[in-house]
């Protein structure tokens, strides 16, 4: 889809500087400010072994601000997804990237203390490398040893300083923590994805079509009902065609997704990709790819591929699944659109950032479908501002950002607290969290939000096994200030923190969607079937059909969300009527076939073991709730 390019000069938005407050290290500069975020958030628990050798090495990266400031790039990428007039890319470094001068400046001060300079040639970011007496000249910190968490690293023991002279044109500093900083997939498969697994052959086709009445378990053994209440198998995984006609029923004719470019980022790539997908989409009954529909961009090379080593990191295979999910759920809710896969050359969130950058610069993509992030916000991540910049340049180019919210919750029972995660809870992306979903041929005829508690089969009767499972990630966060939109909207933060989810899309793996990918089996690689959910579901499914309203609208969109919180007519409320308490899911013992038997459990829907709720009207497991073909409508 062709942006709609800005013929005219903007109109100039005086910049207004970041307020920045705290004090730097005791050894830093006369007049210096504290670069954002760049406290390690786990100092308060790791131990000091003591200062690192000032001969040991250093890198880092300093990331610079755009020209102008963040407040009128802010100010730019609302205005632009308002008229939906965008720019080029060329036309966003003309007026964005920092300048000449800048880059001069800020070379200066590091070079001054010894370090070594390389500018990015958009003028992000500077690479610095020296020695870490010299980075602590630079910064104005102590640089220590310490052990956190299960790992050794090298850290500043407070906040990095910058002097007051170019305090405005530096955003966020990485690197001198050394700490190596991840995102993880959120899907949620049965076992883990780098090997095979299959579903048990007992399962619904259609939602509620199958139970113990109509369908004996397949050893005879007796499934009782739960709560007096027969329940059903859990559906096989959900086809294309099916949640087409669950989701877009009464689109208008035409609306397919062609023309537009969704982009999905993940870490590497799978080298079946596309055999898989047509394969799936062939056994299903969809159009397979065409020729230039799928392409990727690919990093040079990859890195931290390699799951066992410790600490463990990334895992290369395990990212194979995500993005082959990914790309068959756009898929299936836009046939036509095209896709673009970016790949990071790790897990690291250097790398995935790494990925927007290609994109922003590419100028290809119209939405872009993240299915990863990390654990909780309670600590404002080191990269928050260049993150952000990315998220805008895209907003300012046409380009609408979507997130996974994640699948645990509120997090409590993984960070200790109630909390959302990032990059979803940043106000410039849309945040989609999941349902559990009955799609029937009737179309959706019950949704309510994931949150689940998983019961085993002991002696005759279901019993709690887990209390809480997994569930679609929602609720306030700790510390994004609540943005303007959701305000307007009538959000009540209770503790005036960004709220999630904006929207939802099926993600329950137990109501969730099938998948065809080459796995490991015992006998070697192969091709086979298995239901997945997830918020990483979610994401590609609104992804999917957020194309189809580029489509019909003629044009990318930018900011999602404050059209989506000023007109929310386009999405089903979802207050949990119409479906079951849970359903009955049958797996193989070893995951692959019915030589070691099988096994029994209950996964409830909507459980009351996190702090998050569903009812009328926006709420935090399922936003403003899924989105229907009114969502579909162009925009001017």
């Amino acid at each position: 889809m062709r942006k709609r390019a800005l013929g005219v000069s903007m109109v100039a938005i005086a910049a207004v500087a970041a307020s920045l407050t705290g004090a730097g290290a005791a050894s830093a500069a006369p007049a210096s400010k504290p670069i954002p975020n760049s406290t390690p958030g786990w100092l308060t628990h790791g131990k000091n072994l003591g200062a690192a050798s000032p001969n040991a090495p250093v890198t880092a990266r300093v990331y610079l601000a755009p020209n102008g400031g963040l407040d009128a790039l802010k100010a730019a990428a609302t205005a632009a997804s308002s008229s939906h007039q965008f720019l080029t890319p060329a036309q966003y470094h003309a007026k964005f990237d920092a300048t000449a001068a800048t880059v001069s400046a800020v070379s200066a001060w590091l070079t001054g203390s010894g370090l070594h300079v390389s500018a990015d040639a958009a003028h992000r970011y500077l690479d610095v490398s020296g020695k870490v007496g010299d980075a602590n000249a630079a910064f104005g910190v102590s640089i220590a040893n310490f052990t956190h968490d299960g790992v050794s690293v090298q850290a500043p023991t407070g906040a990095a300083s910058v002097p007051d002279s170019v305090a405005a044109d530096v955003i966020a500093v990485a690197g001198l923590d050394t700490t190596v900083s991840t995102v993880k997939p959120l899907t949620q498969k049965p076992s883990p994805p780098s090997a095979g697994f299959r579903n048990a052959p007992v399962c619904s086709t259609w939602y509620g079509d199958k139970n113990p009445t109509n369908t004996p378990a397949p050893d005879g053994t007796a499934l009782p009902p739960f709560n007096g209440a027969v329940l059903p198998y859990s559906p096989c995984g959900y086809t294309g065609p099916q949640l087409r006609n669950a989701y877009e029923a009464g689109k208008a004719a035409g609306l397919d997704g062609r023309g537009v470019t969704v982009a999905i980022t993940d870490a590497y790539a799978s080298p079946t990709v596309v055999a898989d997908a047509n394969r799936y989409a062939t056994d299903t009954g969809d159009p397979v790819l065409t020729a230039g529909q799928y392409t990727e961009s690919l990093p040079g090379s990859y890195t931290q591929v390699n799951s066992n080593k410790s600490p463990k990191q990334c895992d290369a295979s395990g990212w194979y699944g995500e993005q082959t999910l990914d790309v068959e759920a756009v898929h299936a809710m836009a046939p036509a659109a095209n896709i673009r896969y970016y790949a990071g050359k790790s897990c690291q969130d250097s790398d995935l950032l790494d990925t927007f950058t290609r994109i922003n610069d590419e100028g290809v993509a119209d939405i872009v479908t993240n299915s990863w992030g990390g654990v909780g916000d309670v600590v404002k991540p080191t990269l928050l501002q260049a993150y952000e910049t990315a998220f805008l340049q895209g907003a300012v180019e046409g380009i609408s950002y979507l997130f996974s919210t994640g699948d645990a919750g509120d997090e409590a029972s993984a960070v200790g607290s109630p909390q959302t995660d990032y990059p979803a809870s940043d106000p410039y992306v849309t945040g989609v969290g999941g349902t559990s979903t009955a799609i029937t041929r009737a179309g959706v005829t019950g949704e309510t939000g994931w949150q689940t508690t998983k019961y085993a089969l002991t002696g005759g009767a279901w019993t709690v096994s887990v209390p809480f499972l997994y569930g679609g990630g929602g609720g306030y966060s700790s510390n994004i200030p609540e943005p303007d939109y959701q305000i307007a909207a009538g959000i009540h933060s209770p503790n005036g923190g960004r709220a999630l989810p904006d929207v939802s899309m099926d993600g329950d793996p137990t109501t969730g969607m099938l998948v065809g990918q080459t796995q490991s089996f015992p006998g070697g690689a192969a091709y086979d079937t298995y239901r997945i959910g997830g918020t990483s579901l979610a994401s590609p499914l609104f992804a999917g059909m957020t194309a189809l309203k580029v489509q019909a609208s003629g044009h990318g969109l930018g900011l999602l969300n404050p059209a989506i919180y000023a007109d929310h007519s386009g999405f089903h409320d979802v207050t949990g009527a119409g479906i079951d308490a849970g359903n009955i899911r049958v797996d193989f013992v070893n995951g692959l076939d019915s030589t070691a038997g099988y096994t029994y459990s209950v996964r409830s829907f909507n459980t009351t073991n996190t702090t998050l709720t569903v009812g009328p009207g926006w709420d935090t497991e399922t936003g403003w709730g899924s989105a229907r073909a009114g969502w579909l409508a162009p925009l001017p």
